[in-house]
């Protein structure tokens, strides 16, 4: 008798696509989708009928918004998975990506048609529609609900549109040097987050209406996506160089020390990435069609989600960290149940061996990786011994989580030691 290995976390083996419904209306629906042994319930929302270019969780995530290349946007029901509304007609071509404005009730999505639309999600009635110079490759809406951003082809232009009445209030062309792959609000409404084929970063100030920050990544190949903590510091840009990097773009010390990299978690390359609301977690997505869940206590990877069939184009995280949603280009969304995901065994053999040995930290002064025990405070020690040495003992601020964190042994070589990004 043969024995068969089964990987508890990987969904591949238990989908029957023979057994797929054929009718639309019932198509459009969730089912639980996990063996026996899985250790990560999962539900699969199916309804769309070509890659799936977004998600996002909305309306204290009881709701899923996803958008289409099949040129259509739609309202799921996390609980029962049921698609309550269907966005569709709107657009000639694919929808590359929606975002919501929760307090107006309006739905933005992005087509490569060229066109912005705003949509009423009660009546599902297009609101207005804002003509672009090219296809649109991203979309936007700021905190206050009150502007939409959107990146083109064109001239490698961002857009800044009213939210209200689709009127467009400046157009920047030329913002980067190849297609921007995605733009971003950061929490405050304040700046426009930019990344591009051409590896940059920019940000983009509402105020001055002009480029604050330029960052010459040290990513080696396309920066496909960027997301930012719910406080706007720090900025996680993902690349089909298979990493993801840590930016914190409010005190500006990858100035000396470049951006924070966080490799080893894909073998593909990484198409998006999402923090919780809390920071605490960073969620992201590839073309190795798997899910990378990642703690920013120790920058580790701590699970690894499989079951999509075809690459994973966008994920997103709940408010309170219960649920884990995937788009697909096998035209399916996964919402991933992690509320009891710190009980896997895998999960805890993992933050056992981040728990032992030594913290390897960054030194602040330098940016050269060093060690010290666990049983030292790493708070108050942020510098290496050579640099210690060097200056008069005083007292330290706390420094900011992410960069007081424990780095695994087999990573200390992923910091960079010299200066490895330039600020234009």
């Amino acid at each position: 008798m043969t024995c068969r290995n089964i990987d508890p976390l990987s969904l591949d083996e238990t989908i029957d696509e023979g057994k797929e419904e054929t009718d639309v209306e019932k198509r459009r629906s969730s089912v639980w989708e996990h063996q026996e042994l899985a250790q990560i319930p999962i539900k699969v929302l199916r309804g769309h009928t070509d890659a799936v270019t977004s998600c996002h969780f909305c309306f204290d995530d009881t709701k899923v918004l996803t958008s289409s290349h099949d040129k259509t946007a739609t309202l799921w029901d996390t609980e029962s998975g049921a698609a309550l509304s269907v966005f569709k007609r709107g657009h000639l071509s694919n929808v590359s990506e929606c975002a919501l404005i929760p307090d107006k009730k309006r739905l933005i999505t992005a087509s490569w048609d060229k066109t912005l639309n705003a949509w009423d999600l009660e009546t599902g009635k297009i609101i207005w529609t804002a003509a672009q110079g090219g296809l649109l490759t991203s979309c936007s809406v700021s905190e206050d609900g009150k502007y939409v951003v959107s990146s083109s082809d064109l001239e490698n232009a961002i857009c800044l549109t009213s939210a209200d009445t689709g009127e467009r209030l400046f157009h920047v062309k030329d913002h980067h040097k190849s297609t921007i792959t995605r733009c971003r609000f950061d929490p405050q409404s304040q700046h426009v987050a930019s990344v591009s084929e051409d590896r940059t970063i920019k940000l983009w100030d509402l105020v001055s209406t002009q480029t604050t920050l330029s960052i010459n990544s040290t990513h080696l190949n396309v920066i496909s996506n960027c997301c930012f903590t719910a406080n706007g510091r720090y900025l996680c840009t993902a690349s089909w160089d298979k990493t993801l990097q840590l930016w914190d773009v409010q005190t500006g010390t990858f100035r000396s020390h470049g951006g924070l990299t966080l490799s080893k978690g894909h073998d593909g390359s990484v198409s998006s990435c999402a923090f919780s609301m809390d920071g605490s977690v960073l969620v992201s997505g590839a073309y190795d069609r798997t899910v990378a869940v990642w703690n920013m206590e120790t920058l580790c990877k701590t699970l690894e989600l499989k079951g999509h069939a075809d690459w994973v184009t966008d994920v997103a995280i709940s408010a309170e960290k219960k649920w884990v949603a995937s788009a697909s280009k096998d035209t399916t969304v996964r919402l991933w149940n992690m509320e009891h995901s710190e009980e896997i065994p895998a999960v805890i053999e993992t933050r056992k061996a981040q728990g032992m040995g030594y913290h390897i930290l960054q030194c602040e002064e330098c940016g050269k990786a060093f060690s010290i025990s666990r049983l030292e405070n790493s708070d108050l020690v942020t510098k290496c011994v050579f640099c210690r040495l060097k200056t008069e003992t005083r007292s330290h601020l706390q420094p900011p989580p992410l960069l007081s964190s424990v780095l695994p042994i087999e990573d200390r070589n992923q910091i960079p030691s010299t200066t490895s990004s330039s600020v234009v």
